[in-house]
């Protein structure tokens, strides 16, 4: 070898701690997420609720929701646990809105079991994100109107839904079945509609359709035959009634008829006793006289 090149385990260890630079290097990118590639500098952000934190275009929605609640006070496992909201609770005008029409039909003074004005939020509240701080933030006027604002616009919402569910026509499906019926019917399908059209002549002769299908006036006619026996039932059984309570009053009467009949023979006979023992007196007395 000429003498400007270096020797050979010279130029080994050269390798070989180039090789660990570009380790420890692989190892930094790997751990900070970076990419040995040079691109262009993705666009970066200002969050709006922390001027110190600059955020990537991409996740910025992300960190602004989680930022906008760690402003507000709410702790890292209340973030988690946070539910989707509805769009229109999100928006703090909305919510102000909805609770100043309620405190406007609100009576002025307070009243036993209504809600008054005075109950009501006057300041614009924050949207309060989980139940702890609905009830904390909201008073129970304010959650009773937003609560019937929700309901009636779910209500609004179901209804337009089943109106266009009506109006929706399946037209591939009644083309088909148009070309169904235009093409001609095989000999089975045919002997299966006359085997069906006998079985419905024979169920028509079997049932009577004039029992089945009643007129107006048919219809009145038993609805009063109903209440006209339901009626009778009942007087019947009111003069049934009378009659056991006039029974019951007779034979408490017969009692001291048959105990007056029995003082009164009582009395004739001891006055017929009385008439006979005078009569025997007087006959002893003319005895005496004549002898």
């Amino acid at each position: 070898m000429s003498e400007g090149y270096p020797e050979g385990p010279d130029l080994q260890e050269l390798t070989e701690f180039t090789e660990k630079c570009k380790k420890q290097l692989n190892d930094i990118f790997d751990e900070l997420g970076w990419s040995q590639d040079y691109k262009d500098p993705e666009p970066m952000e200002q969050c709006p609720y922390d001027p110190n934190h600059k955020v990537p275009v991409r996740t910025m929605e992300k960190h602004k929701a989680s930022c906008r609640l760690q402003k507000l006070g709410y702790t890292a496992e209340e973030q988690v646990t946070v539910m989707d909201m509805i769009q229109w609770k999100r928006n703090k005008s909305t919510q102000h809105q909805v609770i100043l029409q309620a405190r406007s039909a609100a009576p002025l003074m307070k009243m036993k079991g209504v809600l008054w004005q005075g109950q009501y939020s006057v300041q614009p509240v924050d949207v309060p994100q989980n139940h702890k701080r609905a009830v904390c933030d909201l008073t129970v006027a304010d959650r009773l109107a937003l609560y019937d604002y929700v309901v009636g616009t779910l209500n609004q919402q179901k209804e337009s839904a089943t109106a266009s569910d009506d109006l929706y026509v399946d037209l591939v499906s009644k083309l088909r079945k148009d070309e169904k019926q235009n093409e001609p019917k095989s000999h089975l399908e045919l002997m299966a509609e006359m085997r069906d059209y006998k079985r419905r002549r024979q169920s028509y002769r079997a049932k009577n359709v004039h029992i089945t299908k009643k007129s107006y006036t048919e219809v009145i006619r038993e609805v009063i035959n109903v209440h006209s026996e339901e009626l009778s039932r009942q007087w019947k059984e009111e003069e049934d009634e009378k009659d056991s309570s006039g029974s019951d009053r007779s034979r408490h009467s017969r009692w001291p008829d048959k105990r007056r009949s029995r003082s009164t023979e009582s009395r004739h006979n001891k006055r017929y006793r009385s008439r006979e023992r005078s009569r025997d007196r007087g006959g002893k007395k003319k005895k005496k006289r004549t002898r």
